[in-house]
């Protein structure tokens, strides 16, 4: 396959990475991936990202985000607050030339981890502010919608958001029509292949709105294993088969639709820049 993958979500910063990062990029390579879209999840990610950037330069495409759950040093979470952006809020500007999106943000409805509506609201305060701060500065958003789905859409619509990607999207497929209309994409990980369960909104979404990611080092191809970026032709293959194309033709619309929404991270762009 001629054209390259890109991973348009993946967490390459992530602790699980960090022994054996650069067998990990090896692989990556090896598997044809041009670009990993590294999204961060809380402000202590954002030294890391850009440092691996530095460390791949023509590889690694950073992004800055909050996400909407926040770890409390253990495998608990709590809804993220507004004290857990502010630390954030001066590096988007300071580091806006690197940053190719702001995420990973969004919502994250599901019961055990927002189970008040002060919750709910805390999350959706936060959403907001780095929508407008992507506005600002002219960026796309790299979302999570977890048990959130329809909101989280219908929010980014009114925030008049027009560049976006819904990261393994659970939605309904009536839900992501109303994405489509609003020109988002959807991106899916190899844990898709695990089951059926997502093959009505895959056939239901068009191809040219469509992306590749693998959310490594989670949802891959095998529950409890370490994912990792080079299984994005499993997630690839997944998606030609329950559409019915050829994996070729899904590799080469994928590509071309993630540099459509990240022209940043387009390594042609990139060297252009440099010159």
């Amino acid at each position: 396959m001629a054209y390259g993958f890109v991973d348009c979500h993946c967490h390459i910063s992530a602790n699980e990475f960090e022994e054996d990062l650069d067998d990990v990029i090896q692989r990556t390579i090896e598997a044809g991936v041009k670009t990993l879209i590294a999204v961060t999840e809380e402000v202590r990610d954002f030294d890391r990202v850009l440092q691996l950037q530095d460390n791949y330069p023509d590889l690694v495409a950073p992004c800055f985000g909050i996400h909407p759950l926040q770890a409390d040093g253990g495998p608990a979470h709590h809804s993220v607050k507004l004290q857990d952006l502010d630390p954030a809020l001066p590096l988007f500007h300071k580091h806006r030339e690197r940053l190719v999106a702001v995420g990973e943000i969004g919502l994250d409805f599901t019961p055990w981890c927002a189970p008040t509506e002060q919750d709910r609201d805390s999350q959706m305060t936060v959403f907001i502010k780095q929508l407008n701060i992507a506005k600002q500065l002219d960026l796309p958003v790299n979302v999570h919608s977890r048990s959130a789905a329809k909101v989280t859409i219908a929010t980014m619509i009114e925030q008049g958001i027009s560049k976006a990607l819904l990261h393994n999207f659970a939605g309904k497929p009536s839900v992501a029509l109303e994405g489509v209309k609003a020109g988002y994409l959807f991106s899916f990980p190899p844990a898709v292949g695990r089951n059926h369960q997502r093959d009505k909104v895959i056939k239901q979404i068009p191809l040219e709105h469509i992306c590749l990611e693998t959310d490594s080092p989670d949802l891959g191809p095998e529950k409890h294993v370490r994912n990792e970026p080079s299984n994005i032709t499993k997630s690839c293959r997944y998606i030609a088969e329950v559409k019915g194309l050829s994996a070729e033709t899904v590799q080469l619309a994928t590509t071309q639709n993630a540099y459509r929404l990240f022209p940043k991270a387009d390594g042609r762009n990139v060297r252009m820049q440099r010159r």
